[in-house]
């Protein structure tokens, strides 16, 4: 994107600054495309193969892998990693401005500042993961588009982390239990008892915790979910939403979530995603959960 600006006497300077992410953004290939987002990806590691989150990998296959009995992990963004992506932008851009995934969840967010160090690359912490990055990345965009540079766009994205809203609703606490994010205990009472937790991200620490256990199926329980998100709420900022789902959620489950959302609030722009496979590889196939920015 093209910023411009007055240079000594009269000079138009243009400026060029890109916007960009971690993979963890979860927005679709065809919004990436046409925001003109970077994305970096995380590594996914089946077995003794490593893979690149949205590159040579879906969530299916990790699904096929592990359901098969394979073992999976994610692993972060390193400093190289991250220098070499910020490098390629750089030839052609006065500026980056990066979104991580939340520093209380990953050491990208460290590994990124390394990365920039002495660079014209302002880091931004999300303290979140999944969609809420794509919420900073499009609002990022939006102030390229109205002149801010870099610096003050990455001083306006931090200032919306803790207005960000995220929490999601999963199926089965068997992928948290395999990345040691649950008790195998824990696992096992919510799955006989038919518990469906919510699982929320705590701005102030951005990391994840168990907020309200919801019981029945998740059908019946993902529409209860919306209505506690967003009835008899004043602070809901309807300028975005974005709805991300596991692979495994299906379309009718999702056309009951869009219209149990028009019930409550009217939102100016709609996002509808997948998880990608890091996130896909802690929450398993059946999760789905609403993000948006409160005033």
């Amino acid at each position: 994107m093209l910023l411009t600006g007055m240079g000594r006497g009269g000079n138009i300077i243009k400026m060029k600054i890109k916007i960009s992410a971690d993979s963890t953004l979860d927005l679709t290939p065809e919004i990436i495309a046409a925001e003109d987002i970077g994305v970096v990806p995380m590594t996914v590691v089946l077995g003794d193969t490593q893979y690149k989150d949205g590159v040579d990998i879906t969530p299916d296959m990790l699904f096929a892998h592990v359901d098969g009995g394979g073992s999976s992990h994610t692993s972060a963004i390193n400093a190289e990693e991250y220098a070499e992506h910020f490098d390629k932008y750089l030839l052609d851009h006065d500026a980056v401005v990066h979104i991580t995934i939340s520093s209380g969840l990953s050491a990208c967010y460290q590994d990124a500042c390394l990365a920039a160090e002495g660079k014209p690359v302002y880091i931004v912490d999300s303290k979140n993961l999944s969609s809420s990055g794509g919420i900073l990345a499009l609002r990022a965009r939006e102030l390229v588009s109205q002149g801010f540079s870099a610096s003050e766009i990455a001083d306006k994205l931090r200032g919306l982390v803790p207005k960000i809203s995220a929490n999601f609703v999963i199926d089965s606490l068997k992928y948290l239990h395999k990345g040691g994010r649950c008790s195998g205990v824990a696992a096992l009472g919510a799955n006989i008892l038919r518990l469906k937790p919510c699982i929320e991200v705590r701005a102030d620490e951005g990391k994840m915790e168990v907020g309200k256990k919801y019981r029945g199926s998740f059908e019946t329980v993902i529409l209860q979910y919306i209505e506690d998100q967003l009835a008899n709420r004043g602070d809901v900022d309807t300028s975005i939403i974005a709805i991300t789902r596991a692979t495994g959620v299906t379309e009718e489950i999702l056309a009951s979530v869009r219209s149990k959302i028009a019930e409550h609030c009217t939102f100016d722009r709609v996002i509808e995603t997948f998880a990608g496979c890091t996130i896909s590889n802690h929450c398993g196939p059946v999760c789905l959960g609403i993000l948006f920015l409160t005033k």
